[in-house]
């Protein structure tokens, strides 16, 4: 019997089969029960099993055909995985340039097909979900639109976070819990904290542009460990790392890493958790994807296996909810009274009312299903691009295969330059992100990350096959010269 909690029996159906589809249990072509024998299998109406199989359409999981029922839809073709960084670097200072800054900054030329985005377009949020609880918010507590907030974060919105962090496998204090101006704000403050200019601060590689920026506004160096495009950075390498090097801190992100979208297994984030303790050095977690994850297990966060205080937990909704609202949080251990004492300094606090919309947000019966919805909507995005990669990249081209997100990397054959492809696509006003944006040494530069956020539409694949068609072309280049 289904609890008021529960999604709607349809999407239960759904998400069961989708759930088979994605791990292969079902394979493509496959026919589907018919209607009459799921609802028997389930004790349902037929019309419920009807919604199910048009639910599993609009994700792309499933094909109707006339007369013969719903089959499992043709996958993406196969492609090799990414290769792994053969070797790490030594510490070094960042110098972000500006090419960096205009793909991947808020501010991008107009009327261009980007596929610089990590971030979902407006098409695949609910504005109007939003807007009721903002409006909720703004009626039921309009009086603290004239007081100074809470420099930590109103204190509702603090224990509807606690409840939330449940679902990473956290048991976290609400009075730990510190809201910030988004999780990037929610990063800097932990470095902060934990380190002094020129410290060294080990992360995956490749990663986040804006890890990079931030640690250059720092003054502080990098120091780049090999990332596996499945499991994530090597803690083998990390453990070699603090061994040889001066590590004060480590930036991780375990869920959906940005740009490669690997999902470290939940072992290797025990793991984590106890070098951090056994070497007495802070571990920054960004958990901002793991609701973009397709398998529940992968959401559990580092954190839960932190028993010592040296896991800082940093999070925010830009990626699920609604970038507009500018909200992020975070939970850092032991340092949590100096972190504080730093956003007192530098920025006080947020909008208490928006905080309050959030709370609400994230506490309605529905927000499960909401989630659910998002990521069927970009499986289905991812799919249709891996897809268009295999037909029309370069042979050789390797790809990553995340489960989940909306980030892929593109290792193009070896020899390549992303960055003149980068170029050779801008007059046709299509925009791509050259893998060496993500590397402090400036390595893969025969990578690019290819974002499916922000503004799409299907003229994107058309864009995205033209952007394999001339990477083909600057292939054949060498050959024919």
């Amino acid at each position: 019997m289904a609890t008021d909690d529960s999604p709607p029996l349809y999407l239960q159906i759904a998400e069961q089969l989708a759930q088979l589809i994605r791990n292969g249990t079902l394979v493509r072509g496959e026919k589907l029960p018919s209607v009459r024998e799921l609802a028997r299998q389930h004790g349902v109406a037929q019309t419920t099993v009807v919604q199910a199989y048009h639910w599993l359409e609009d994700a792309r999981l499933v094909t109707a055909r006339p007369r013969s029922g719903f089959f499992v839809a043709a996958r993406p073709v196969s492609l090799p995985e990414p290769s792994i960084p053969r070797s790490m670097r030594r510490p070094r200072d960042v110098s972000v340039d500006w090419l960096g800054q205009r793909i991947l900054g808020r501010q991008q030329p107009e009327g261009m097909f980007s596929f610089s985005s990590g971030t979902p377009g407006p098409d695949l949020f609910n504005p109007d979900r939003v807007r009721r609880a903002v409006t909720r918010a703004a009626q039921r507590y309009r009086h603290l639109l004239c007081t100074y907030p809470s420099s930590s974060g109103h204190e509702e919105a603090r224990r509807a976070l606690a409840r939330y962090a449940v679902g990473l496998g956290c048991s976290l204090d609400p009075e730990n819990i510190v809201v910030t101006g988004g999780c990037m704000d929610s990063i800097a403050l932990c470095l902060r904290a934990v380190t002094q200019p020129g410290d060294v601060v080990a992360l995956e590689s490749p990663t986040h542009f804006s890890f990079l920026e931030v640690l250059q506004a720092l003054h502080l160096r990098a120091l780049e460990i090999p990332t596996h495009p499945r499991h994530g950075l090597s803690l083998d390498a990390l453990q070699l790392a603090l061994d040889t090097q001066p590590v004060k801190a480590v930036m991780v992100v375990p869920t959906l890493s940005n740009p490669l979208g690997s999902c470290m297994p939940q072992g290797e984030r025990k793991r984590l958790a106890q070098m951090a303790s056994r070497h007495g050095i802070a571990v920054i977690e960004d958990a901002i994807y793991n609701d973009l994850v397709e398998v529940n297990e992968m959401r559990r966060a580092v954190k839960s296996y932190d028993t010592t205080g040296h896991v800082m937990l940093c999070d925010s909704f830009s990626k699920t909810l609604a970038p507009g609202l500018r909200l992020g949080w975070v939970e850092a251990g032991r340092w949590t009274s100096k972190l504080r004492g730093i956003k007192d300094l530098q920025a006080g606090g947020q909008s208490a009312v928006l905080e309050l919309a959030l709370a609400d947000l994230i506490t309605q019966a529905g927000h499960a299903a909401s989630m659910r919805q998002l990521r069927a909507a970009v499986a289905a995005r991812m799919d249709a691009v891996r897809s268009t990669i295999a037909a029309h990249f370069p042979q050789g081209t390797r790809v990553s295969d995340p489960p989940g997100g909306l980030l892929l990397w593109v290792e193009l054959p070896r020899g390549m330059d992303a960055n003149r492809l980068h170029e050779a696509c801008l007059p046709e006003r299509i925009l791509v992100a050259p893998g060496a944006l993500f590397s402090a040494s400036g390595r893969f530069r025969n990578c690019l990350r290819i974002g499916v956020g922000g503004d799409w539409s299907p003229e994107h694949l058309q864009a995205l096959a033209r952007v394999g068609d001339m990477a083909c072309h600057l292939w054949a280049e060498p050959a024919a010269a």
